[in-house]
């Protein structure tokens, strides 16, 4: 298939249902583009090709029957492959079978074919760890793809799947739609099932989805996956009617705010701001209500809150991990920053963690007011175009200079994970230097289907499907 990149998720399996296509042929295209484009960046940590040939030709019916896709290597369990995490400690860990959200990927009739690169534990706003390297833009070779799902955004970006499994806890599905030019949505708490294991969440800081290029797949897989476990206690709302129904429906006029405030009152890079207010007029052209105001919260606060919570969720989780190892890590094992974390994790007291989860209920609330009065809110993604490589390194810098670099990108994304809200970043700018800059849209709680109509609305008036990075197909 010369033409295989060209298409979406959805738009190859239309293909294969009218029998233009087979899902086998579609595996040896994105094979031999992994084959093609891996050395350069570095995206695809583990094949699985002899695995996705063999399976090719009984792949469930579903709306993606036959379309090859890339999983994260992290908290996703998939039988018989590895889960190291991004971490050397545990580089021999296999799962014995798959997930909750793996059986659903497979529902829909993907064809997995590998596993992808990313930081130590989704860590790190950058995926140039020590286990697998660093991994490169298929934009620009010398900047960051983000993290922690780096690897899944500059396969998709670089054309070798339509879409790839991601995980975001502050950002990590965002952050690299960003860098890399995609369509990047981090749904509703608890939207997407987490069981047989589902220790590492944070209590619902983190949820699972893809990263794409077109809006309609994200919406689709949405469909797929995010619907209640049993027995769940934390269900979210249901939809009123499929995000496959939502990308057709118009938005209607909408009340959006926005904003590029900071938590540290930092300002944005110059180009970011620009790209925000030019997005800010597109809004207006298109006939929505557009006003400039804040979150609405003490943002630092917010953030200052998360800390031992966060802190001792993680010391918490890899204690567990460590446990079924039957090792304790030695210093050697982990990166300096995850070193630190895990450290600094278990000098957090039981009372500090739950002070922590109490502050954070309270400033949610207060900062979920704000959507009693607007519809939707916007802010740039990060606060400047991606860095070049090494500047975020958690291999190559200390971590206290790696937390006050982040400060100068990763402002923006996390709040909507604290508050539990739906989110999405979609590639509406480039920067003079031709790198993606995203624009981020979060709406109420539980409404990914006015984050749809919008995202599909400024996919048609602002296209972006026709740009390509340098390393393409």
């Amino acid at each position: 298939m010369d033409d295989y990149s060209s298409y979406d998720g959805v738009g190859l399996a239309e293909l294969v249902r009218k029998g233009e296509v087979t899902p086998g042929e579609l595996a040896e295209a994105a094979i031999a583009r992994i084959e093609r484009h891996n050395p350069q960046i570095n995206a695809v940590v583990h094949q699985a090709f002899d695995e996705a040939r063999a399976k090719a030709a009984a792949l469930p019916d579903g709306p993606f029957r036959g379309v090859p896709f890339l999983v994260k290597d992290l908290l996703i369990q998939v039988a018989g492959w590895p889960r190291t995490s991004g971490s050397r400690f545990f580089r021999d860990v296999v799962d014995a079978e798959d997930s909750g959200l793996m059986r659903r990927y497979r529902e829909s009739g993907v064809n997995p074919i590998g596993k992808t690169n990313l930081s130590e534990f989704g860590i790190a706003g950058t995926t140039e760890g020590q286990l697998f390297g660093p991994c490169r833009n298929p934009w620009s070779l010398e900047h960051i793809v983000g993290g922690s799902s780096g690897g899944a955004a500059a396969a998709v970006a670089a054309g070798i799947v339509p879409m790839a499994h991601g995980g975001d806890g502050r950002g990590s599905i965002r952050i690299p739609a960003s860098c890399c030019g995609l369509v990047g949505l981090k749904p509703t708490r608890d939207r997407s099932p987490h069981l047989p294991d589902g220790y590492d969440f944070a209590q619902g800081f983190v949820v699972e989805h893809v990263l794409t290029r077109t809006v309609r797949d994200s919406a689709v897989m949405l469909d797929v996956t995010g619907r209640p476990e049993p027995g769940s206690p934390y269900a979210a709302p249901a939809k009123e009617r499929p995000y496959a129904q939502e990308v057709l429906r118009s938005p209607g006029r909408l009340k959006i705010a926005w904003s590029s405030e900071t938590a540290s009152g930092r300002p944005a890079h110059p180009e970011v701001q620009a790209a925000l207010e030019s997005t800010a007029q597109l809004l207006e052209k298109l006939g929505h209500e557009v006003v400039p105001q804040g979150l609405g919260v003490d943002q630092r606060a917010l953030w200052a809150a998360q800390n031992a919570f966060s802190g001792a969720n993680f010391a918490a989780g890899l204690r567990r991990m460590t446990e079924a190892t039957g090792r304790e890590p030695q210093g050697d094992d982990f990166e300096p920053l995850t070193w630190a974390s895990w450290r600094g994790g278990q000098r957090v007291t039981g009372m500090d963690a739950m002070a922590d989860a109490q502050q954070l209920r309270m400033l949610a609330r207060q900062a979920l007011q704000l959507w009693e009065t607007f519809d939707l809110y916007l802010t740039p993604t990060l606060m400047a175009p991606p860095p070049r490589l090494g500047y975020l390194s958690p291999v190559l810098n200390a971590p206290r200079d790696i937390g006050r670099r982040n400060g100068e990108y990763f402002s923006y994304p996390g709040p909507a994970n604290m508050t539990g809200q739906p989110s999405i970043s979609l590639p509406l700018a480039w920067s003079s230097e031709g790198l993606p800059m995203g624009m981020m849209f979060t709406a109420r709680y539980a409404d990914e289907a006015t984050l749809f109509r919008l995202a599909a609305q400024l996919e048609k008036e602002a296209p972006w499907k026709d740009r390509r990075p340098p390393i393409w197909d």
